[in-house]
């Protein structure tokens, strides 16, 4: 197998395990959970359910975590690698139409997309907001047409795992990758899928840290256009 599914987990044990199995009964992928220094179940979880995982000893956030799961992609062989979220928010079944359009166009990355066409997706307004002012941000710095660019929700290449291995944000980086990938000329495309709201637990992102979040990539992806 070719694909390796990463699935960063960081105190998701209200979700984890329907997230493993919907993705073992729907997909034939390999797959790693990347356990982010826990401090709940689902270490535990993991172990008795006998799933596939790394355990980092600390939290180091999704930046650390996804770059954990692209490390050992690159060095296990494969030649995708998929980000899925623990908290059910990403339905497997899309993972197919992921997979075949990065094949067939020739693509980089592909993200899945709640707004490149109509889907069910509600958001407040407040979030809508914040994907349009990234959406303007990155056409900006890179000319390129993102209508999703907060979507975890992706599939890379071998070439863009080595990118990753190399550099990785720490915090919030789905914005931040995809201006760098521009930049230096990755070919990047969207398609519809379809997302969930969470099975369980809570968003780690509040309005204030919206904020932060938003001021932060930013000012990191106006330096990183200059340098």
């Amino acid at each position: 197998m070719d694909i390796l599914v990463i699935i960063p987990a960081y105190n998701e044990e209200a979700t984890i395990r329907n997230t493993v199995m919907n993705l073992i009964k729907t997909c034939p992928y390999d797959y790693i959970v990347i356990n982010d220094g826990s401090t709940d179940r689902t270490r535990d979880i993991l172990e008795k359910n006998h799933f596939h995982y790394l355990d980092l000893p600390v939290n180091l956030g999704i930046g650390g975590a996804m770059q954990t799961g692209y490390r050992y992609a690159l060095r296990k062989g494969y030649q995708y690698a998929i980000q899925l979220d623990a908290d059910g928010q990403h339905d497997p079944k899309d993972l197919e139409k992921l997979v075949a359009e990065i094949k067939q166009s020739g693509s980089d990355m592909v993200i899945g997309s709640r707004f490149v066409e109509k889907t069910n997706y509600k958001g407040s307004p407040f979030r809508r907001m914040g994907i349009l002012y990234f959406y303007y941000l990155l056409y900006f710095l890179s000319g390129v047409k993102i209508t999703d660019p907060t979507s975890g929700y992706r599939i890379v290449n071998r070439n863009v795992m080595r990118e990753f291995t190399n550099y990785y944000p720490v915090d919030y980086p789905e914005v931040e990758v995809i201006a760098k990938l521009a930049k230096k000329g990755y070919k990047i495309k969207e398609i519809k899928v379809e997302m969930n709201a969470r099975q369980g637990g809570r968003s780690s992102i509040t309005p204030l840290k919206s904020l932060y979040y938003m001021t932060k990539v930013t000012f990191t992806s106006l330096i990183r256009s200059i340098f």
